[in-house]
């Protein structure tokens, strides 16, 4: 009787805390990706008389303010707690939409990007790694890409429904969105509070030695983890990049308003389409293969957009964020699959600091070459730089596997 009475107790500890912690971190995902503000931001930026170069700006210095809190964020969140770290990242995130639905200024946008930088890099990595430990804590980690691709499928499908919300509220008010935006993103903060920590034995005495022990092993020591966080970020930042093309694109086509909304939905319909299938694409392919695959696809999508600025660019779109799905859960996936518990999140972390890094660095300069050029020779640009390090990196992970 004892020991069924264990057993049963158990058992429901299991699928509370398994299932509090997975449903808690789709909360948290819908908080940050139901973004009704997206569909007509570039709109909402130009109405304040913000050119794409300005827009660019904003988003490099959402970038750099994510990039200097990026890799102590993760390491915090192996140190003091994912959970900690989830709860603060939710209230900056919060913090920022509040700032963008009563401010009117380029100044007050920079703060307002700046908190959101912040608390996005708060998030970054701790609910991957919390995720991770929640799955390699009852013995699923063969699980941890399926559940990692249906919160990015999540995500998307989110995003994709509040592209229609958003563009239709847009067409009485650009400044609407963001009061609703403020108060979707203030749900993460219950969730968060609701997540239970996976307990991991962390005893650091020096933070910067121990970072730089982090660093040193993902970036030099294990060369098979450091050529995959690179390549994972090169590709994390021209998905990133395209995101900012897309309604540039739209107002080049002079498309109605009314349209922005469907359009962003079914490009996220199809990203979250592509998450939930990722990890059986990944099977067949396998790691190398899908990851020249990606880049073709990725850098393709930049080429042949450039010479399709027509409705019929609407489907090169389509084919990129399709592979935008498969990228995210799969390139996550094989980092997670080589690296430790005890460091998880700071590898992730160091990821997500090469993402907004390059974005930092590019996207004031295809922003430029849109308003000095033209959107094509903008496209083009980002290509060249995108392709150049991504194939050396792909490069290098094929030459290591054959010595190894």
């Amino acid at each position: 009787m004892k020991v069924t009475y264990l057993f049963l107790s158990g058992l429901q500890f299991y699928l509370c805390t398994m299932k509090r912690n997975i449903l808690a971190l789709y909360v948290i995902k819908l908080s940050k990706w139901f973004s009704l503000v997206m569909p007509a931001i570039v709109l909402f930026y130009e109405k304040h008389g913000l050119g794409l170069q300005d827009v660019f700006i904003l988003k490099s210095i959402y970038s750099i303010a994510a990039v200097s809190l990026e890799i102590p964020s993760g390491y915090l969140a192996d140190v003091w707690g994912r959970k900690k770290c989830l709860i603060l990242g939710c209230i900056l995130f919060f913090g920022g939409y509040l700032c963008y639905s009563f401010t009117y200024t380029f100044i007050a946008f920079l703060f307002a990007e700046i908190l959101l930088g912040c608390g996005q890099t708060l998030v970054n990595g701790a609910d991957s790694a919390l995720l991770y430990d929640t799955t390699a804590y009852y013995k699923k980690e063969q699980l941890y890409m399926r559940y990692e691709g249906k919160i990015t499928m999540l995500g998307n499908f989110a995003e994709a429904i509040a592209g229609i919300i958003g563009g239709f509220i847009a067409v009485y008010s650009l400044r609407y969105p963001f009061y609703a935006q403020a108060a979707i993103a203030f749900s993460g903060i219950p969730a968060a509070l609701a997540l239970q920590e996976i307990s991991r034995s962390n005893t650091i005495q020096n933070p910067v030695k121990e970072i730089i022990r982090i660093m040193r092993y993902s970036l030099f020591t294990n060369r098979a983890l450091c050529y995959n966080i690179m390549y994972s970020g090169i590709i994390g930042a021209a998905t990133l990049t395209m995101a900012w093309f897309v309604q540039p694109f739209l107002i080049y086509l002079q498309t109605p308003i009314e349209w922005y909304g469907i359009i962003w939905t079914i490009l996220n319909l199809t990203v979250g389409i592509a998450a939930l299938f990722s990890d059986r694409v990944e099977k067949i392919f396998g790691m190398y293969k899908m990851n020249l695959i990606i880049l073709l696809f990725i850098i393709g999508g930049y080429i042949s957009l450039a010479f399709n600025l027509t409705y019929a660019g609407l489907f090169v779109l389509f084919i990129f964020y399709i592979f935008r799905g498969f990228a995210t859960p799969i390139l996550k996936g094989y980092i997670n699959q080589m690296t430790f518990s005890d460091m998880r999140a700071t590898v992730l972390s160091i990821r997500n600091f090469v993402i907004r890094l390059m974005f930092a660095a590019i996207a004031p300069f295809v922003g430029w070459m849109n308003d000095m050029y033209s959107l094509k020779w903008a496209l083009l640009a980002s290509a060249l730089i995108l392709f150049i390090p991504g194939i050396l990196f792909l490069t290098l992970q094929y030459v290591n596997q054959e010595k190894n």
